[in-house]
């Protein structure tokens, strides 16, 4: 997957989650941006944001979520003693269980194979070109012998 292929899927998902119905507003970018934040905007309206602990196995990750919430206008925070792996917002239930969390799990699938690709080939290309996985052995093989 090129990078424009990876920019590509991760708009489609963006439109996918924005609610964008006609050609000319999957064309727009922006449109489905303020798309998303309006629909925030009607959630909090009705329902009360709620404190929410989320824990992010990894540094891409963390940064895609933090990303994502500080695209919406949600204040990202930690508190103190807590890893750095964990992540807290107020945001209402229904945009998190109908648009926030679904929204990134889409988005790290997309780009957790795009960095695996890429670390592959990079490895494949100046280091080694074997990357496949270890074998499994029943013992632990003896040093010399």
């Amino acid at each position: 997957m090129t990078e424009s292929e990876l920019i590509e899927k991760l708009q489609k998902i963006e439109r996918l989650f924005s609610g964008a119905s006609t050609e000319g507003e999957r064309g727009a970018a922006e449109n489905a941006l303020n798309r998303i934040r309006e629909k925030l905007k009607s959630v909090e309206r009705i329902e009360q944001p709620e404190e929410y602990k989320f824990s992010l196995s990894d540094q891409w990750n963390r940064k895609l979520f933090l990303a994502l919430l500080r695209r919406y206008g949600i204040r990202p925070y930690r508190l103190p003693r807590q890893r750095y792996t964990t992540v807290m917002a107020n945001v209402p239930k229904s945009f998190v269980d109908n648009t926030l969390w679904p929204e990134y799990l889409e988005l790290s699938d997309v780009l957790e194979k795009y960095i695996t690709e890429i670390t592959e080939k990079v490895i494949r290309n100046n280091i080694f070109d074997d990357s496949s996985e270890a074998t499994v052995v029943q013992e632990a093989m003896k040093l010399g012998g």
